[in-house]
């Protein structure tokens, strides 16, 4: 996974292929050693982040019906959050372009879920000047 701080963009894909491609056969595997890894390296670059939390998104939605509900629910909630941090790290550059998109999961009569508000809510604290 180191390599997805490589600056080429097809190591880059390449990376996120294999981690797909691993996640075909070991779901959980894959998924707890990505949530390890971005554990581990929690000063990773969000452009290098994304990439790992993209192939897990897709091992995911690949593999729904094989995951264990105790691993879908772990991965679920440290993928929400890392997706979160993402989301309000580029919103310290592009806050308009991040509110449009977060302002989009609030719709009327329907509560919105509790990442979208924790999200909504450091949005507002490290833009607050």
């Amino acid at each position: 996974m180191d390599a997805t701080t490589d600056k080429d963009p097809l190591v880059q894909e390449q990376i996120y292929n294999a981690l797909c491609y691993l996640g075909e056969s070991e779901p959980e595997e894959i998924l707890n050693a990505c949530d390890e890894y971005l554990r581990q390296h929690d000063k990773l670059a969000y452009p290098h982040r994304v990439i790992i939390l993209k192939a897990m998104e897709t091992v995911v939605k690949d593999n729904i019906d094989l995951l264990e509900k105790s691993t879908a629910k772990e991965v679920i909630r440290d993928w929400q959050q890392a997706a979160s941090n993402v989301l309000v790290a580029v919103g310290q550059r592009f806050i308009n372009k991040v509110m449009e998109e977060v302002l989009t999961k609030f719709q009327p009569g329907i509560l919105p879920h509790y990442f979208v508000m924790q999200t909504f809510a450091n949005l507002s604290v490290s833009n607050g000047e």
